[in-house]
């Protein structure tokens, strides 16, 4: 964990003195942002943060619960005075001038050369109203606030590579958007929420969700609003638990591959529905914010004469395929079981939608509804309906992705890297090509295993007598279904119980011969 400072490092030392932005601090990202710059660019001037009081908490409590997270568990031991860098700004991208006050916004006019602007709604499923608003009228805001900062030398914007999921192969360039930003912006400002929704997969078109399509027209705000700013778009695919850094397998959400984990580690998630030979595009959280940091020293020293763009994707360079994750993970999950899992974790991938759709009946739905009936009668709260509805919802939010593929060029992201010394290739190191797959999803497993469930190492080995009764319960549960369907088979069919009557006088006549094949050998 321990860095060895800034020695040798033209990115870090770059970073000396300077001030820097940030907005999304408090989310996935934004976390490993925030730590990773204190503790790589040890002499940065001042780190601000953009946050919104939540849940009747000001933004200096919310800045007390995030240093209080376990990635910054270093930075408080050996580092301490790196965390009196980070000034919580009191804002909201949802509000006008992000809802900052004209104090602070003299302060960061004033002080910050670096934005890193990740602030958005990453639900797939969000009303198009709120997406609008925090996605493009966020950065749209952003931007003209960043024309006030006298220093600025870099504005980097955070956008996904599923932007222009529309085209099978995604170069690093900023194509042109599916609506008007403007028009889009002005129809949800007057239409009733209600109507909105209704009408919102007309106005998405092609894309599968608000969150691809929203982002897809931020980028062209961006490009349309920066004029003459020194600005840069990363677009990360799927990011996942960290690699390296802060910590092997660290993780604080369940968005997307992690629930997929966590769901199917306690038994609970048994189909999904998955083009196995497809890839999965995933990109570890650190590679992430590694490239960030880069791409904001280049932008600001190699002074590009236009908007470059940076697909932050494994795809091309270090391809998993879905296949493997299904193989890889279902090992490391009985091999690293989880705590108390509700059932024996097992399952598949469907290539078939009806198969699927009649497995997801089969193995979550019949099943919760006995289990919450049991629950019931025995006085306890119903809770597995409302689980795998949840779970269900979840999992349809990622088919698209788990049944589309792309190609993604990188070749921008390869030609900076070819750019660092060896000090910086080690200390911000984004280089997809040395992700050993296999080693990472151990380190996954138990990072969603440590962090997102909550359960200790040493629970380990009652965890894994737990999971070999699962086991034998599952067994004696095949059993006994495949032992009524027999039952329900003979029952109703004539056929069958000849069948079976000629099979058991075949298997009768065979063991008396048994004696007499004996005595003439």
């Amino acid at each position: 964990m321990a860095d060895p400072g800034n020695r040798n490092s033209p990115i870090a030392d770059w970073y000396r003195g300077r001030s820097v932005f940030v907005t999304g601090g408090t989310g996935f990202l934004g976390k490993v942002l925030v730590e990773k710059l204190l503790r790589s660019c040890p002499d940065v001037a001042a780190v601000y943060l953009l946050m919104r009081p939540k849940r009747g908490n000001d933004v200096r409590t919310r800045m007390d619960e995030l240093l209080s997270n376990t990635i910054f568990d270093w930075l408080r031991k050996e580092q301490p005075s790196a965390l009196n860098k980070l000034v919580p700004i009191r804002g909201d991208v949802t509000c006008p001038e992000l809802g900052i006050s004209p104090a602070d916004q003299k302060i960061l006019a004033d002080s910050v050369s670096v934005v890193f602007h990740s602030a958005a709604t990453v639900k797939f499923d969000e009303a198009l109203k709120l997406s609008v608003s925090m996605n493009i009228l966020g950065t749209k805001r952003l931007v003209q606030l960043c024309h006030k900062m006298a220093k600025l030398e870099a504005l980097v914007h955070v956008s996904t590579a599923y932007c222009n999921c529309n085209r099978q192969e995604v170069q690093e360039v900023v194509y042109p958007p599916p609506a008007d930003p403007e028009k889009i912006i002005q129809c949800v400002d007057w239409m009733e929420e209600d109507l909105l929704d209704t009408i919102t997969p007309k106005i998405i078109g092609s894309r599968p969700n608000t969150y691809t399509f929203t982002k897809a027209l931020a980028e062209h705000v961006l490009v349309q609003e920066s004029g003459s700013l020194p600005v840069a778009i990363v677009r990360p695919s799927i990011v996942t638990a960290a690699w390296q850094e802060p910590i092997p397998g660290w993780v604080d959400n369940l968005n997307g591959p992690t629930g997929l984990l966590a769901s199917a580690g306690k038994g609970i998630l048994r189909t999904i529905l998955c083009y196995r030979n497809l890839v999965a595009d995933f990109v570890p959280v650190d590679n992430v914010i590694n490239l960030l940091i880069t791409v904001a020293w280049h932008t600001a020293t190699a002074r590009p004469n236009n908007t470059v763009v940076y697909n932050c994707t494994s795809g091309k360079l270090n391809s998993i395929k879905w296949k493997d994750v299904e193989d890889i993970g279902y090992e490391n999950i009985l091999k690293n079981p989880f705590d108390d899992v509700l059932w024996y974790p097992g399952g598949s991938f469907k290539s078939s939608r009806i198969l699927n759709n009649i497995c997801v009946l089969v193995f979550h739905m019949i099943p919760a509804y006995i289990l919450d009936l049991v629950a019931r009668m025995s006085g306890k709260k119903p809770i597995m309906v409302r689980l795998h509805k949840k779970v269900n919802q979840a999992v349809s939010c990622l088919q698209f992705f788990t049944t589309h593929e792309w190609q993604f060029t990188n070749d921008n992201v390869v030609r900076l890297l070819s750019h660092l010394n060896p000090h910086d290739r080690k200390t911000f190191n984004f280089d997809i090509k040395a992700v050993d797959w296999r080693s990472y999803f151990e380190h996954y497993v138990l990072g969603t295993r440590k962090f997102i469930l909550k359960e200790d190492v040493s629970s380990l080995p009652a965890a894994r007598t737990h999971l070999r009764r699962m086991y034998w319960v599952h067994r004696f549960s095949q059993f006994l279904t495949l032992l009524l369907l027999w039952r329900v088979i003979m029952v109703r069919s004539e056929s069958a119980r000849q069948l079976w009557l000629t099979l058991f006088n075949l298997i009768h006549r065979f063991t008396q011969c048994i004696p007499y094949l004996a005595q003439a050998e």
